[in-house]
């Protein structure tokens, strides 16, 4: 069901998770928080955080803390409810917090999200107490270095203490950065102002990629793409048909996992068969594609099938009967004419 309301929403799996996780509970275990929902006491927003905060409590101790929740959600911001809610599983279940709490803090991980204008949120998941040090160390380095260098505020010599720390090999020496950044030859000379594109996050301005590309320390490689539709049609050196060359091709087509809505970059999917081999699916650039784990895996799952269109591209059919295309971005527009603005010999 998730992946599917995913797709008919055009939201996130997480997203889609989420609205059907918080619609179930409401109906099956929280009569109190969907009755305020129905009286506009609170929104959907609001609605999940009690959700969120009771999915792992028995039912007797949901009802608890839906009872005692009923006259204390009205006219209150998300923070507070989930305040309130915490307070009442507490209260209602100290046994079964403490042991949540201890499984909890063995599943700490750090994740990335992607934003606008070329920036993204790094955040760790971590004990509070952990976190709360990490914070206050990052803090107290940041105020002595706004004490000798005015020049950025408190928050930016935070936020690069940070970066420092984070990329410097083993808490030493240089920081260096690891991505897949692609991007057309003519902007990469300054001929176009095209944007270019980082793996994992999209499109990012010409200027950022030409002072990536200008590092020292950064690698290249070359892709070769069709000028009439801006698909690329070799990765690399060897030959295209070898199987190391096509993995080559298929990551820098794809980019990023192939399912829509997913943008998990490359170098963490999985190339397969959109036809399977038990299927006599062929083993070439048409029939294999990018997928994260997790939607190579949704792949087998009764009702799920798909059929490739073409150089990556495939109609994914859903257990309801809901069909949608999806196919790799090209690397730059099709160029029908030869540019005028090429770099000459």
């Amino acid at each position: 069901m998730t992946e599917e309301v995913a797709l008919r929403f055009s939201v996130t799996r997480n997203h889609a998770f989420l609205l059907v996780e918080t619609s179930c509970a409401l109906v099956s275990r929280l009569p109190n928080t969907l009755a305020a929902l129905e009286r506009g006491d609170i929104d959907l927003y609001k609605a999940s955080k009690v959700m969120q905060l009771t999915r792992e409590v028995s039912d007797e101790v949901a009802a608890q803390v839906d009872a005692w929740l009923a006259q204390r959600l009205a006219d209150r911001d998300p923070g507070s409810i989930r305040r309130s809610v915490s307070h009442a599983v507490q209260k209602f279940d100290p046994a079964g917090y403490r042991e949540r709490a201890a499984r909890k803090r063995a599943l700490r991980h750090i994740s990335l999200e992607h934003n606008d204008e070329t920036m993204s949120t790094l955040s760790g998941h971590l004990p509070t107490e952990v976190a709360s040090s990490i914070y206050a160390s990052m803090s107290r380095a940041a105020r002595t270095r706004r004490n000798k260098d005015k020049s950025r505020t408190l928050e930016q010599h935070r936020a690069d203490i940070f970066a420092e720390r984070l990329l410097a090999e083993d808490g030493r020496g240089k920081p260096r950065a690891h991505i897949h950044v692609y991007v057309d030859l003519l902007t990469l000379t300054g001929a176009r102002e095209d944007p270019a594109t980082l793996a994992g996050y999209g499109p990012i301005p010409d200027w950022l990629v030409r002072e990536i590309a200008s590092d020292p320390d950064s690698t290249w490689s070359r892709l070769i793409t069709d000028a009439a539709t801006g698909q690329v049609l070799e990765a690399g050196a060897g030959k295209y048909r070898s199987p190391a060359s096509l993995a080559r091709l298929i990551m820098a087509r794809d980019r990023e996992c192939t399912q829509p809505g997913c943008h998990r970059p490359a170098e963490f999917s999985e190339i397969d068969h959109i036809i399977g081999r038990a299927r006599d699916g062929k083993t070439d650039h048409h029939n294999c594609h990018l997928h994260c784990k997790a939607h190579n895996l949704l792949r087998e799952e009764p009702g799920w099938s798909a059929e490739p269109t073409g150089n990556g591209g495939m109609i994914i059919t859903t257990p309801s009967g809901h069909t949608y295309e999806t196919a790799p971005e090209p690397f730059h527009e099709p160029r029908a004419e030869p540019d005028d603005d090429a770099p000459q010999p």
